[in-house]
C-alpha cells in the first residue's frame, strides 16, 4: 500500500477517534504521570527548552512537558489529527498555558528547515507509526547535535492482557491476523532489545531503556468498554469495516474478557510500558 494510502487511513483512524480519545485522555494521564515524568527526564528536558512532542494526541504529555520548560520554554505538539491538535490548544488554554505551538504532519514529515529542538518525545505513538525508522530519521535530523528523544510504548501482550486480550477477539471476529514482525501494532516495539536496536540502528547515540509500570483503574467493567470503543483509536479501527450486528457481537465478547479484571465492582489492571531513550551525535 501506497504510503500517502497508509497516511490518508491513519489520519482518518485518528480524526474519528479524537473526540473519544479527548474525553478519556485524563484517565491514562492519571494512569501514566510517573511513567510520562520520567519519559521526560529521559529526554533530558529541563527550564527554558524547546521541545518536540511527537503524536501528541489531545496533548496531555505536551502539558507535562510544557510545565518542565516552563515560560521560557516551547513545544511543539504534532500530530497527524488536525482535530487532535484543536483539543491541544483547548487544553492548554484551559491550563492558563501559551508556551504551546501545534503542528500538523506525519512523524516521517518533519521539516528540518525549522528551528532545531533540544529534546524530543512520544507517549505511546512510535509502534503505531507505518514506518518507526523513517519516523526516527525524520526526528533526528531535527534535533540539535546532543539532544536527546524518548519513547514510551507497551512492552508485550503477556505483560499487557488489557491490551492484548481485546485485541485478539476483536481481530478474531474481523478474520484479520495480528500485526507481522514489524508491522505497525500495539506490541510491535514492545519485546526485549526492539525498541534499544531500532534506535541504535537508526543513528541515536547512548540509547538507554527502562521498563515502568501503571495502575489502570476505572469504575467499571463498562467504563473500560467504552473507552476501547470511544478512544483506542487502533482497535476501533480493526472492527472499523464490521455491520453493526457482527461488530456488536465482538464488543461482547471484549466486554466478557474485561469482566476478568474485575474487582469490588471495579475495573483494575497493571500495563507495562518500555522507554528508550537516544541522542543526535554531536559529531
Amino acid at each position: 500500500m501506497a504510503d500517502d494510502t497508509v497516511k490518508s487511513e491513519l489520519r482518518s483512524t485518528w480524526e474519528s477517534a479524537a473526540p473519544g480519545w479527548a474525553k478519556w485522555e485524563h484517565v491514562f494521564t492519571a494512569s501514566l504521570s510517573s511513567a510520562t515524568d520520567a519519559l521526560i527526564d529521559m529526554a533530558g528536558i529541563r527550564p527554558g527548552m524547546r521541545i518536540l512532542d511527537l503524536a501528541c494526541g489531545a496533548g496531555r504529555q505536551s502539558i507535562q512537558a510544557a510545565k518542565r520548560v516552563g515560560a521560557n520554554g516551547t513545544v511543539v505538539a504534532s500530530d497527524i489529527s488536525g482535530v487532535m491538535l484543536e483539543h491541544v490548544r483547548r487544553n492548554a488554554a484551559r491550563e492558563g498555558l501559551q508556551n504551546i505551538e501545534t503542528l500538523e504532519c506525519a512523524a516521517d514529515e518533519l521539516d528540518e528547515t525549522q528551528a532545531p529542538f533540544d529534546a524530543s518525545i512520544c507517549r505511546l505513538g512510535l509502534m503505531l507509526f507505518p514506518s518507526p525508522p523513517k519516523a526516527l530519521e525524520a526526528v533526528r535530523r531535527v534535533l540539535k547535535p546532543g539532544a536527546r528523544f524518548a519513547a514510551l510504548v507497551f512492552t508485550t501482550p503477556a505483560n499487557n492482557p488489557f491490551m492484548a486480550q481485546p485485541m485478539a477477539v476483536l481481530l478474531r471476529h474481523a478474520g484479520k491476523s495480528p500485526p507481522a514482525p514489524g508491522q505497525p501494532g500495539i506490541f510491535a516495539l514492545g519485546a526485549t532489545g526492539i525498541l534499544e536496536n531500532l534506535m541504535k540502528d537508526n543513528g541515536f547515540a547512548g540509547v538507554e531503556t527502562k521498563i515502568v509500570s501503571a495502575r489502570l483503574a476505572l469504575p467499571s467493567v463498562s467504563d473500560a468498554l467504552r473507552l476501547l470503543q470511544e478512544a483506542a483509536g487502533a482497535y476501533r479501527a480493526v472492527v472499523a469495516g464490521l455491520g453493526d450486528e457482527a461488530k456488536s457481537k465482538a464488543w461482547d465478547e471484549v466486554h466478557d474478557r474485561l469482566m476478568l479484571f474485575e474487582a469490588g465492582g471495579r475495573f483494575e489492571t497493571e500495563l507495562e510500558l518500555i522507554i528508550g531513550s537516544g541522542a543526535r551525535p554531536s559529531g
